[in-house]
Formats: structure tokens, C-alpha cells, sequence
């Protein structure tokens, strides 16, 4: 009977020793003890993200260490934050490509829509990311004269249906791209006002996307050089040193690259990326 009084001590007390153990209250970084920790602590591992669990048991902590590193971008793919960028190929250097983007994709704009906002883009976006090409200005008349050609005109003159003689009435005159004030201003002066407008004119980030509004860019330039007689094309640019021609070659590179499959270099995006707007440094003018 003494012994069977001790055992059943020995029980009780093994007993309470466990239910000790096995009932720790969680609190502040300590989850108290877990019957089945793999319910609330995942195994397995998120790249770029170290959060080794001590009860995995199919690795070392230094095996996860390495699992979490950072892997390489799969060829083609685009940065957060980094638009589809004019590329050039090192097998043919007369081979330009535009890298595939959605047209109405996003891509951050760091210049908001104060009066330094607007000059720091003046002066700090010069290039034009795309090459000039015969399909690009195609692309960009299209689409100027769907959204700009109304207020500006169709020939960039300021004249457009808008402001026409038999009727048409509009506050403010629209801005005269032909003008020298344009032909020399920056294409971050035109690309902040597409972005947020200027003066009477409102923002036209929402309606036309990244590649878009840099083809209507290069369609506005060909404008300004066929009032000068000047040759703005895929071929030659002699309206300024900014805009860079594909080349008479672009077209069957391309076409050759297509049937061939060629793998193509990447060059990250420059600056801000996302915007240059049509811009009308006068006051009011633009719709």
C-alpha cells in the first residue's frame, strides 16, 4: 500500500511538472510552449526574407541562410519602378528595340505639379528614351490627334477645332507648338504638362501610357521640324542633337530579330521615368 501511495506522488507530481511546462503563457516575443508549432510557424523559406524557425528539422540555420538570398532576375524582366527602356543589341548595332510594356502601364513620376516641380523636370529630363521610328511617329500622330489635335491642331499651330472661327468657343488660347519657346524647350517641360497639366489644360497621365506619350513627343518634334523644313524621321533628325534616329535598318532588324528569336541586352531606365508631358510654358495655354 506504501508503495502504491508513493507511485501514485510520483505520478502526480511528474504530472504537474508537465502540465507546468507544456501550459507557459505567451507573452510579449515569447509564444509560451506550442503542441503543434507547425500550425502558427511555417518550414518553409521566402526569398529576400531571414526568419529561420529553430524547430525546422529539414535544414541548418546556415542551409536556410543561403535559401533566402537573393536570386537573379529572370532574363527580361523590369525593376519595380523601371519602365521598357530603347535597347540596343551587341550582336548588330543598328538594331533598336523597345522593350514590351503595357500601354497603359505605371511608372513612378517624381515631379509633382508645383512651379518647381515643373522646372526641375524642365531641366533634369532630356532624352527621349525611345528612338525616333517610322512606326512610332505613326503611333504618335494617332494618338495626337485624338487628345492633343482638338485644342493644338492637327498641324500643332494652336489652331485647333476647339478655337475654330465658325462658332467654336474656348477661354484661352491654346498653346502654338511651332513656336521657338517650343521647338527649344525640354521634353520634361512637355512631359510634366501631359502629367499634370498646365494652365487651362488639364493632366493626361490617365488617358495616354509611358510609351505613348513619348511617341506623341516624337510625333510633336516631326511637327516643328516640318515647319522649319527640317527632317525629323526614322532615318536622320536635323531638328537637334537630343532625339536619336533607329536607323534606315531598324525596320528589317526587326523583322529578322523576330524570325530568329534573338536575345536582347537590358539597360535600366534613366531618371524618373514616367513623365514628360505636353507642355505650354505660357500661362494659360493648352486646354
Amino acid at each position: 500500500m506504501t508503495k502504491l501511495l508513493t507511485y501514485i506522488k510520483y505520478a502526480i507530481l511528474c504530472l504537474f511538472v508537465a502540465m507546468f511546462f507544456a501550459c507557459q503563457k505567451p507573452g510579449g516575443n515569447t509564444p509560451g510552449s506550442e503542441f503543434i508549432p507547425d500550425m502558427g510557424h511555417s518550414t518553409a523559406y521566402e526569398a529576400n526574407y531571414y526568419n529561420y524557425y529553430y524547430y525546422n528539422t529539414w535544414g541548418t540555420e546556415d542551409e536556410y541562410h543561403q535559401y533566402a538570398q537573393p536570386r537573379l532576375p529572370v532574363a527580361g524582366t523590369i525593376p519595380r519602378g523601371f519602365a521598357g527602356e530603347a535597347l540596343s543589341g551587341k550582336k548588330n548595332p543598328l538594331r533598336h528595340e523597345v522593350l514590351s510594356i503595357r500601354k497603359n502601364g505605371s511608372v513612378p513620376f517624381y515631379y509633382d505639379a508645383s512651379e518647381e516641380g515643373r522646372a526641375a523636370a524642365t531641366s533634369e529630363i532630356i532624352n527621349n528614351p525611345y528612338p525616333i521610328t517610322d512606326a512610332g511617329l505613326a503611333r504618335g500622330k494617332e494618338l495626337y490627334e485624338i487628345f492633343c489635335g482638338i485644342c493644338h491642331g492637327n498641324k500643332g499651330d494652336g489652331a485647333g477645332y476647339l478655337v475654330r472661327d465658325d462658332g467654336g468657343k474656348y477661354p484661352v488660347q491654346p498653346a502654338n507648338l511651332l513656336l521657338p519657346e517650343f521647338v527649344t524647350a525640354s521634353n520634361g517641360q512637355y512631359y510634366h504638362t501631359i502629367m499634370h497639366g498646365k494652365g487651362k489644360m488639364g493632366a493626361y497621365k490617365d488617358k495616354i501610357g509611358y510609351e505613348e506619350r513619348w511617341q506623341v513627343l516624337h510625333y510633336i518634334r516631326s511637327l516643328q521640324a516640318k515647319e522649319l523644313k527640317l527632317e525629323y524621321s526614322q532615318v536622320s533628325n536635323t531638328l537637334n542633337d537630343i532625339e536619336t534616329p533607329a536607323g534606315a535598318s531598324y525596320s528589317a532588324v526587326m523583322e529578322s530579330d523576330m524570325d530568329h528569336g534573338d536575345d536582347h541586352d537590358i539597360h535600366e531606365e534613366d531618371h524618373d521615368s514616367d513623365g514628360h508631358g505636353v507642355s505650354d510654358d505660357q500661362n494659360e495655354d493648352h486646354h
